[in-house]
Formats: structure tokens, sequence, C-alpha cells
């Protein structure tokens, strides 16, 4: 019975679940898009028995229209494991998506970039938007 070292990761569970949700789009046409010669290669990832190489992160991204940086955190979780991808996000920062970018613009730009302090009221209304 072949060995399956990453399966059960964060990543194996992301891509199975991203890959149901696009379709149509198949796993083939994901896996060609995102340059692997063996059409397999997003099987073998889900299973465990092979890890995402992470110079894939950007093309596999695209292919399943998801956020780079997110993918990029789930991949080094699975190829460093999670110590080793803490003491990354500790040195470089949290990974931000697009959509979090977006909302740190919009706040630059409603502040008139005054790096405006995060108070009691501000995280009140920002969590209402949220239904918190």
């Amino acid at each position: 019975m072949p060995k399956k070292p990453h399966s059960g990761t964060r990543l194996a569970r992301f891509l199975e679940k991203r890959i149901l949700e696009m379709r149509p789009k198949t796993q083939a046409e994901i896996a060609s898009e995102t340059g692997f010669v063996n059409p397999n290669m997003l099987s073998m990832i889900k299973s465990g028995t092979s890890k995402l190489a992470l110079d894939r992160v950007p093309a596999l991204a695209k292919a399943l229209e998801a956020d780079p940086g997110y993918l990029m955190r789930l991949a080094l979780e699975q190829a460093e494991g999670d110590t080793a991808a803490s003491a990354l996000v500790e040195i470089f920062g949290t990974p931000v998506s697009a959509n979090e970018r977006a909302w740190l613009e919009e706040i630059r730009a409603a502040s008139d970039h005054s790096d405006p302090r995060l108070t009691s009221r501000s995280r009140a209304a920002l969590r209402a938007i949220f239904g918190k």
C-alpha cells in the first residue's frame, strides 16, 4: 500500500472541495491549466501521495479561481509543516488575500490615508457589517 504522507492536510481538503465547486470545469482541465504534464497530479495531491510544488501555486490558484496567498499558505503548511509555515508567517507576515487588500485600500481611501486606529466603535461597526 503506497504511503500518503500528505493526506488530511488543509491543502488536500481545500483542493477536493474547490475542484467540486469548479464544475463543470474538469479536474483534467484544471491540471492542464496549472501546467501539470500528468493529469492525475491533482488526484495525487488530493489523496496525499504527493505535495504541491510551490512554483505551481500561482498557476493552480488561477485555474481554481482561488486566492494565491491563501493557496501558498496551505502549500507551505503541506511542504514544510505547521512550525515552518508559522515561522515564515512570523517573518514575512500573514499572507493577505486579494479581497482583504481591497478592504484595506478602501479603509485607506476612506480615512484619507491617515492610518486610523482601530477603536471599539470602529470595531463594532465592522463587526456589524458581518452580523457579529
